[in-house]
């Protein structure tokens, strides 16, 4: 096993473990409905029924259009349905190759539960420190740790949001360093603070399984029908991320500021994928935190 770099940063994924499916090129989008723009808030609210695990939904920049995308679990008479309500929204459906998931997978970085995630940020309320990362990480256990063996303690679980959000904090309660940084494999870079996803805004991401992977922002508001619950008003980006990558910061690299924490995504970085986050404003918010 490789030897995990101290978490006093800013990354990794949790564990469990199911491989990512293969993902290729998007197939262009099938045009439902009549040739007229159809409304995206009517839309919206026909999507908003759609609860299929594999199933994503939200507004294409690029067409101005209500997209419902389905992966390659959704097939027969699920698929023809959906196709249906799609039509009946005015939307478009995309077929996208791959299996949506929250990227769980045995590996390094911080551990809990018998697991392993990715740190996404380290912050702090007044002189309080804590490091946030993805919900369905911070489910898994209570106290988390630095080394697999469960010997270096990191800290605690004070809130936890999955599903519907993707977002948990744990306040630290060992004494191991915690920079206000993101590692970039090699280097830390310095975080100042938080940035606003804005659509084609140049991104990266940074994961303990694939390390820094960047594009651009494709999506937002975005609602992912993962197998384990939805999750609403994720950033959508066409970065790739593996198993181990989750909870990892999403960040714009020339100012080192980060927009969203990893919630989970299809592919992998071999083919190719995409990946939906959680905005870092909004977990600040809710638990009263800022950065650094």
């Amino acid at each position: 096993m490789r030897r995990v770099p101290l978490v006093v940063l800013v990354l990794t994924a949790l564990l469990l473990g199911t491989p990512a499916a293969v993902q290729a090129q998007p197939a262009a989008p099938t045009h439902a409905g009549a040739a007229a723009q159809p409304d995206a808030a009517a839309a919206a609210r026909a999507l908003t029924q759609v609860r299929t695990a594999g199933t994503t939904w939200g507004l294409d920049p690029g067409t101005g259009r209500m997209t419902l995308t389905v992966d390659e679990t959704v097939t027969g008479p699920t698929l023809a349905a959906l196709r249906d309500t799609a039509a009946r929204a005015g939307a478009d459906l995309r077929r996208e190759p791959g299996r949506l998931s929250t990227l769980i997978a045995a590996g390094e970085a911080i551990y809990g539960g018998g697991g392993r995630c990715s740190l996404g940020a380290n912050v702090r309320s007044g002189s309080t420190s804590y490091f946030v990362t993805a919900g369905h990480c911070t489910n898994t256990a209570g106290t988390w740790y630095a080394n697999a063996a469960g010997s270096t303690v990191l800290g605690v679980r004070t809130g936890t949001s999955f599903p519907g959000n993707d977002y948990g904090v744990v306040r630290y309660t060992g004494t191991i360093p915690r920079p206000s940084g993101i590692h970039t494999y090699p280097g830390l870079l310095p975080v100042p603070g938080t940035a606003t996803a804005t659509i084609g805004l140049a991104v990266c991401r940074s994961g303990s399984t694939t390390g820094v992977r960047c594009g651009t922002v494709t999506g937002l508001n975005q609602t992912v029908n993962y197998a384990t619950g939805v999750v609403y008003g994720l950033i959508r980006t066409n970065i790739c991320a593996e198993p181990g990558d989750s909870g990892g910061p999403l960040y714009v690299a020339a100012t080192g500021r980060i927009v969203g924490v990893l919630s989970g995504g299809s592919g992998n970085c071999t083919s190719g994928g995409t990946t939906f986050y959680q905005p870092i404003g909004e977990i600040l918010a809710a638990y009263g935190l800022t950065i650094p």
